[in-house]
C-alpha cells in the first residue's frame, strides 16, 4: 500500500452533526477528484430494495466535482462486488488543500447496476424543510439537483463518463493495492 495523499472531508449534516471522512486521493483533474474510502466501518449494512449495497469492509470510490451540488460514490461490497451508484445532494465543497467542507442536503439518488435511478430520502428532506434547517433557495436548489440527475439518468447521460471509467480495480492499481 503506497502513501497516497489523504483528504479530510468535513461532512456537515444539519442541524449540528459533523463527520470527518478520511479518504485516499486516487486521481485529480480540474473538474473531478477521485478518492477512495476504505474500508467502510458500518455497524449495520446499508440496503436498497432488500439488497446489501454497503457493509462492514466495503469499499467506496468517490467522485467530487468542484462547484457541483452532488458527489457520486461507486459502492462495492466487502468482496469487491459493484452494487451501484450513490449521489449525495450537497453544497458544493469548499476545498482548502486536503481539507474539504460540505453540507448534506438530505436528498440522495441511487442508481442500480442495471441503470435504474431512484430519488431517496424525500421524507427526510421534507422534514428538514419543515424544521427550517434549509432556506427556501437552498432547498429549491437541492430538489432541482435531484430532479436533474434523474432526468439525465433517464436519458442515459448520467453518471458522467469518469464514473464508469474509474473502476475499483483501476483505483486500487493506481494506489498500488491491486
Amino acid at each position: 500500500m503506497n502513501s497516497a495523499p489523504r483528504i479530510a472531508i468535513h461532512y456537515r449534516r444539519l442541524p449540528d452533526s459533523l463527520r470527518i471522512y478520511d479518504q485516499r486521493l486516487v486521481h485529480e483533474e480540474e473538474d473531478v477528484i477521485v478518492t477512495l474510502a476504505q474500508p467502510i466501518e458500518a455497524e449495520v449494512a446499508m440496503q436498497q430494495d432488500g439488497r446489501i449495497i454497503l457493509e462492514q469492509g466495503s469499499l467506496a470510490l468517490w467522485f467530487t466535482f468542484p462547484h457541483v451540488w452532488h458527489d457520486i460514490g461507486r459502492f462495492h461490497r466487502a468482496d469487491g462486488t459493484f452494487t451501484g451508484l450513490y449521489a449525495n445532494i450537497l453544497t458544493p465543497p469548499v476545498m482548502d488543500g486536503p481539507i474539504w467542507h460540505t453540507t448534506d442536503l438530505f436528498l440522495d439518488v441511487w442508481q442500480t447496476p442495471a441503470g435504474k435511478a431512484l430519488l431517496l430520502d424525500e421524507d427526510e428532506f421534507e422534514e428538514a424543510k419543515d424544521r427550517g434547517l434549509m432556506d427556501e433557495a437552498t432547498a429549491s436548489r437541492a430538489w432541482q439537483e435531484g430532479q436533474d440527475i434523474l432526468s439525465a439518468a433517464d436519458r442515459g447521460e448520467w453518471p458522467p463518463r469518469c464514473v464508469t471509467e474509474w473502476t475499483l480495480k483501476r483505483a486500487l492499481e493506481v494506489l498500488g493495492d491491486a
